[in-house]
C-alpha cells in the first residue's frame, strides 16, 4: 500500500565558490572549472504520492507554466524512465530567487528525483539519477550527488572536495540575470587556463581565482558592480554562478548579521553556513526509515 501522507525535503542553495570560463566547444556549450557548495538555506518541497499517475505541482510559480518548471520535467522524467504506475501531488515553499546564481530551479529538479525515487520505490542509482538530472541542466548532478565537488565539463565532472565551510552573508541586487545572456555575451571571458585539480588550493579559494562571468556582469548591470564595490570593504565578496547573487566570506554567523544590519536598503540578503554535504541526505534517510 502506497503511503499518502506528505513529506518533506529541502532543496538547499549553492554557492560557486569560484567559476573559471575555459573555452567554448564547437556544440556551443562552455567548459569550466568551479566549486560548488550547499548552503543550509533554500527551498522546501512537500511531496505526497498519488494512484492517478497524475504529477500535480499544487503550488505553481508565476511566470513559469507547469510544463515548463524543472519540478514537474523531473517527476515525469522518472515516471518515464521506471515506467511506474505511481503520480505525486508537490508543493513548494519558494525562498530561493529567481535569476540569483543559486540554483534554485536545479536544486529543486535533484531534490524531487532524489524524493521520488524513495516514495515511488523506484531503486535508480545515484548515477542512474545524475544522468537523468543532466538532461534536465548542468547544474543537476551536483544536487543529486550531494557532496561539494571541484566541477569540470559543462559542470557535470565532479569530483568530492572538503572546502572550509564559513559563513555567508549572500545579497541580491535588484536586478535578476539571465543565465543564457551571459553565457551568449561577446564580453564574458572564455580562456582561463585550466587549473590541475592537485594543485587546487582549497584554502584561499577567493584569494586565488574568481568568477569569470562577474567580469561581464558588473560591465552591464550597475545595480551588481555597485553592490559588490561595497560589500568588498566589509569581507571577501564574489558574484555566485551567473549572478546577481554575490556572497561575502566570514568566520562566524555573528560578523555576517553584523554586515547584513549595515546594507543598503532595498538589497534582499539572508545569512548561511556552507555545507559540504546536502542536507537533502539526511531529509531521505529519514523518509527511508518512515516507509519501512
Amino acid at each position: 500500500m502506497v503511503n499518502s501522507a506528505f513529506f518533506s525535503f529541502p532543496s538547499p542553495a549553492k554557492l560557486n565558490l569560484f567559476l573559471h570560463i575555459n573555452n567554448q566547444r564547437p556544440d556551443g556549450y562552455h567548459e569550466l572549472q568551479t566549486i560548488f557548495q550547499f548552503l543550509d538555506y533554500g527551498d522546501t518541497i512537500d511531496i505526497a504520492v498519488n494512484q492517478s499517475g497524475n504529477i500535480n505541482l499544487l503550488t505553481p510559480i508565476d511566470g513559469v507554466d507547469d510544463n515548463d518548471n524543472l519540478i514537474v520535467k523531473a517527476a515525469k522524467l522518472i515516471q518515464q524512465e521506471t515506467g511506474t504506475n505511481l503520480g505525486a501531488d508537490i508543493k513548494i515553499t519558494k525562498i530561493l530567487p529567481m535569476g540569483g546564481g543559486l540554483g534554485g530551479g536545479s536544486s529543486n529538479a535533484a531534490t524531487v528525483l532524489l524524493a521520488l525515487n524513495v516514495l515511488f520505490a523506484t531503486k535508480l542509482s545515484i548515477d542512474e539519477l545524475a544522468g537523468l538530472g543532466l538532461t534536465l541542466g548542468a547544474d543537476v548532478p551536483v544536487f543529486v550527488r550531494g557532496y561539494a565537488a571541484f566541477a569540470e565539463g559543462v559542470g557535470e565532472k565532479l569530483t568530492p572536495v572538503t572546502p572550509q565551510e564559513y559563513w555567508y552573508l549572500v545579497t541580491k541586487p535588484n536586478c535578476s540575470i539571465s543565465t543564457a545572456k551571459v553565457f551568449t555575451s561577446t564580453d564574458l571571458p572564455r580562456n582561463t587556463a585550466k587549473i590541475n585539480i592537485n594543485d587546487l588550493n582549497l584554502t584561499e579559494l577567493m584569494e586565488r581565482y574568481h568568477n569569470d562571468c562577474q567580469t561581464m556582469v558588473i560591465k552591464h548591470y550597475p545595480e551588481v558592480a555597485k553592490l559588490l564595490a561595497w560589500l568588498i570593504e566589509y569581507a571577501p565578496s564574489q558574484m555566485t554562478g551567473t549572478g546577481a547573487c554575490i556572497f561575502s566570506r566570514f568566520n562566524s554567523e555573528h560578523e555576517a548579521r553584523q554586515v547584513q544590519s549595515l546594507l543598503p536598503e532595498n538589497v534582499n540578503a539572508f545569512v548561511a553556513k556552507g555545507l559540504n554535504e546536502s542536507p537533502v541526505i539526511r531529509a531521505l534517510n529519514t523518509a527511508i526509515t518512515e516507509l519501512a
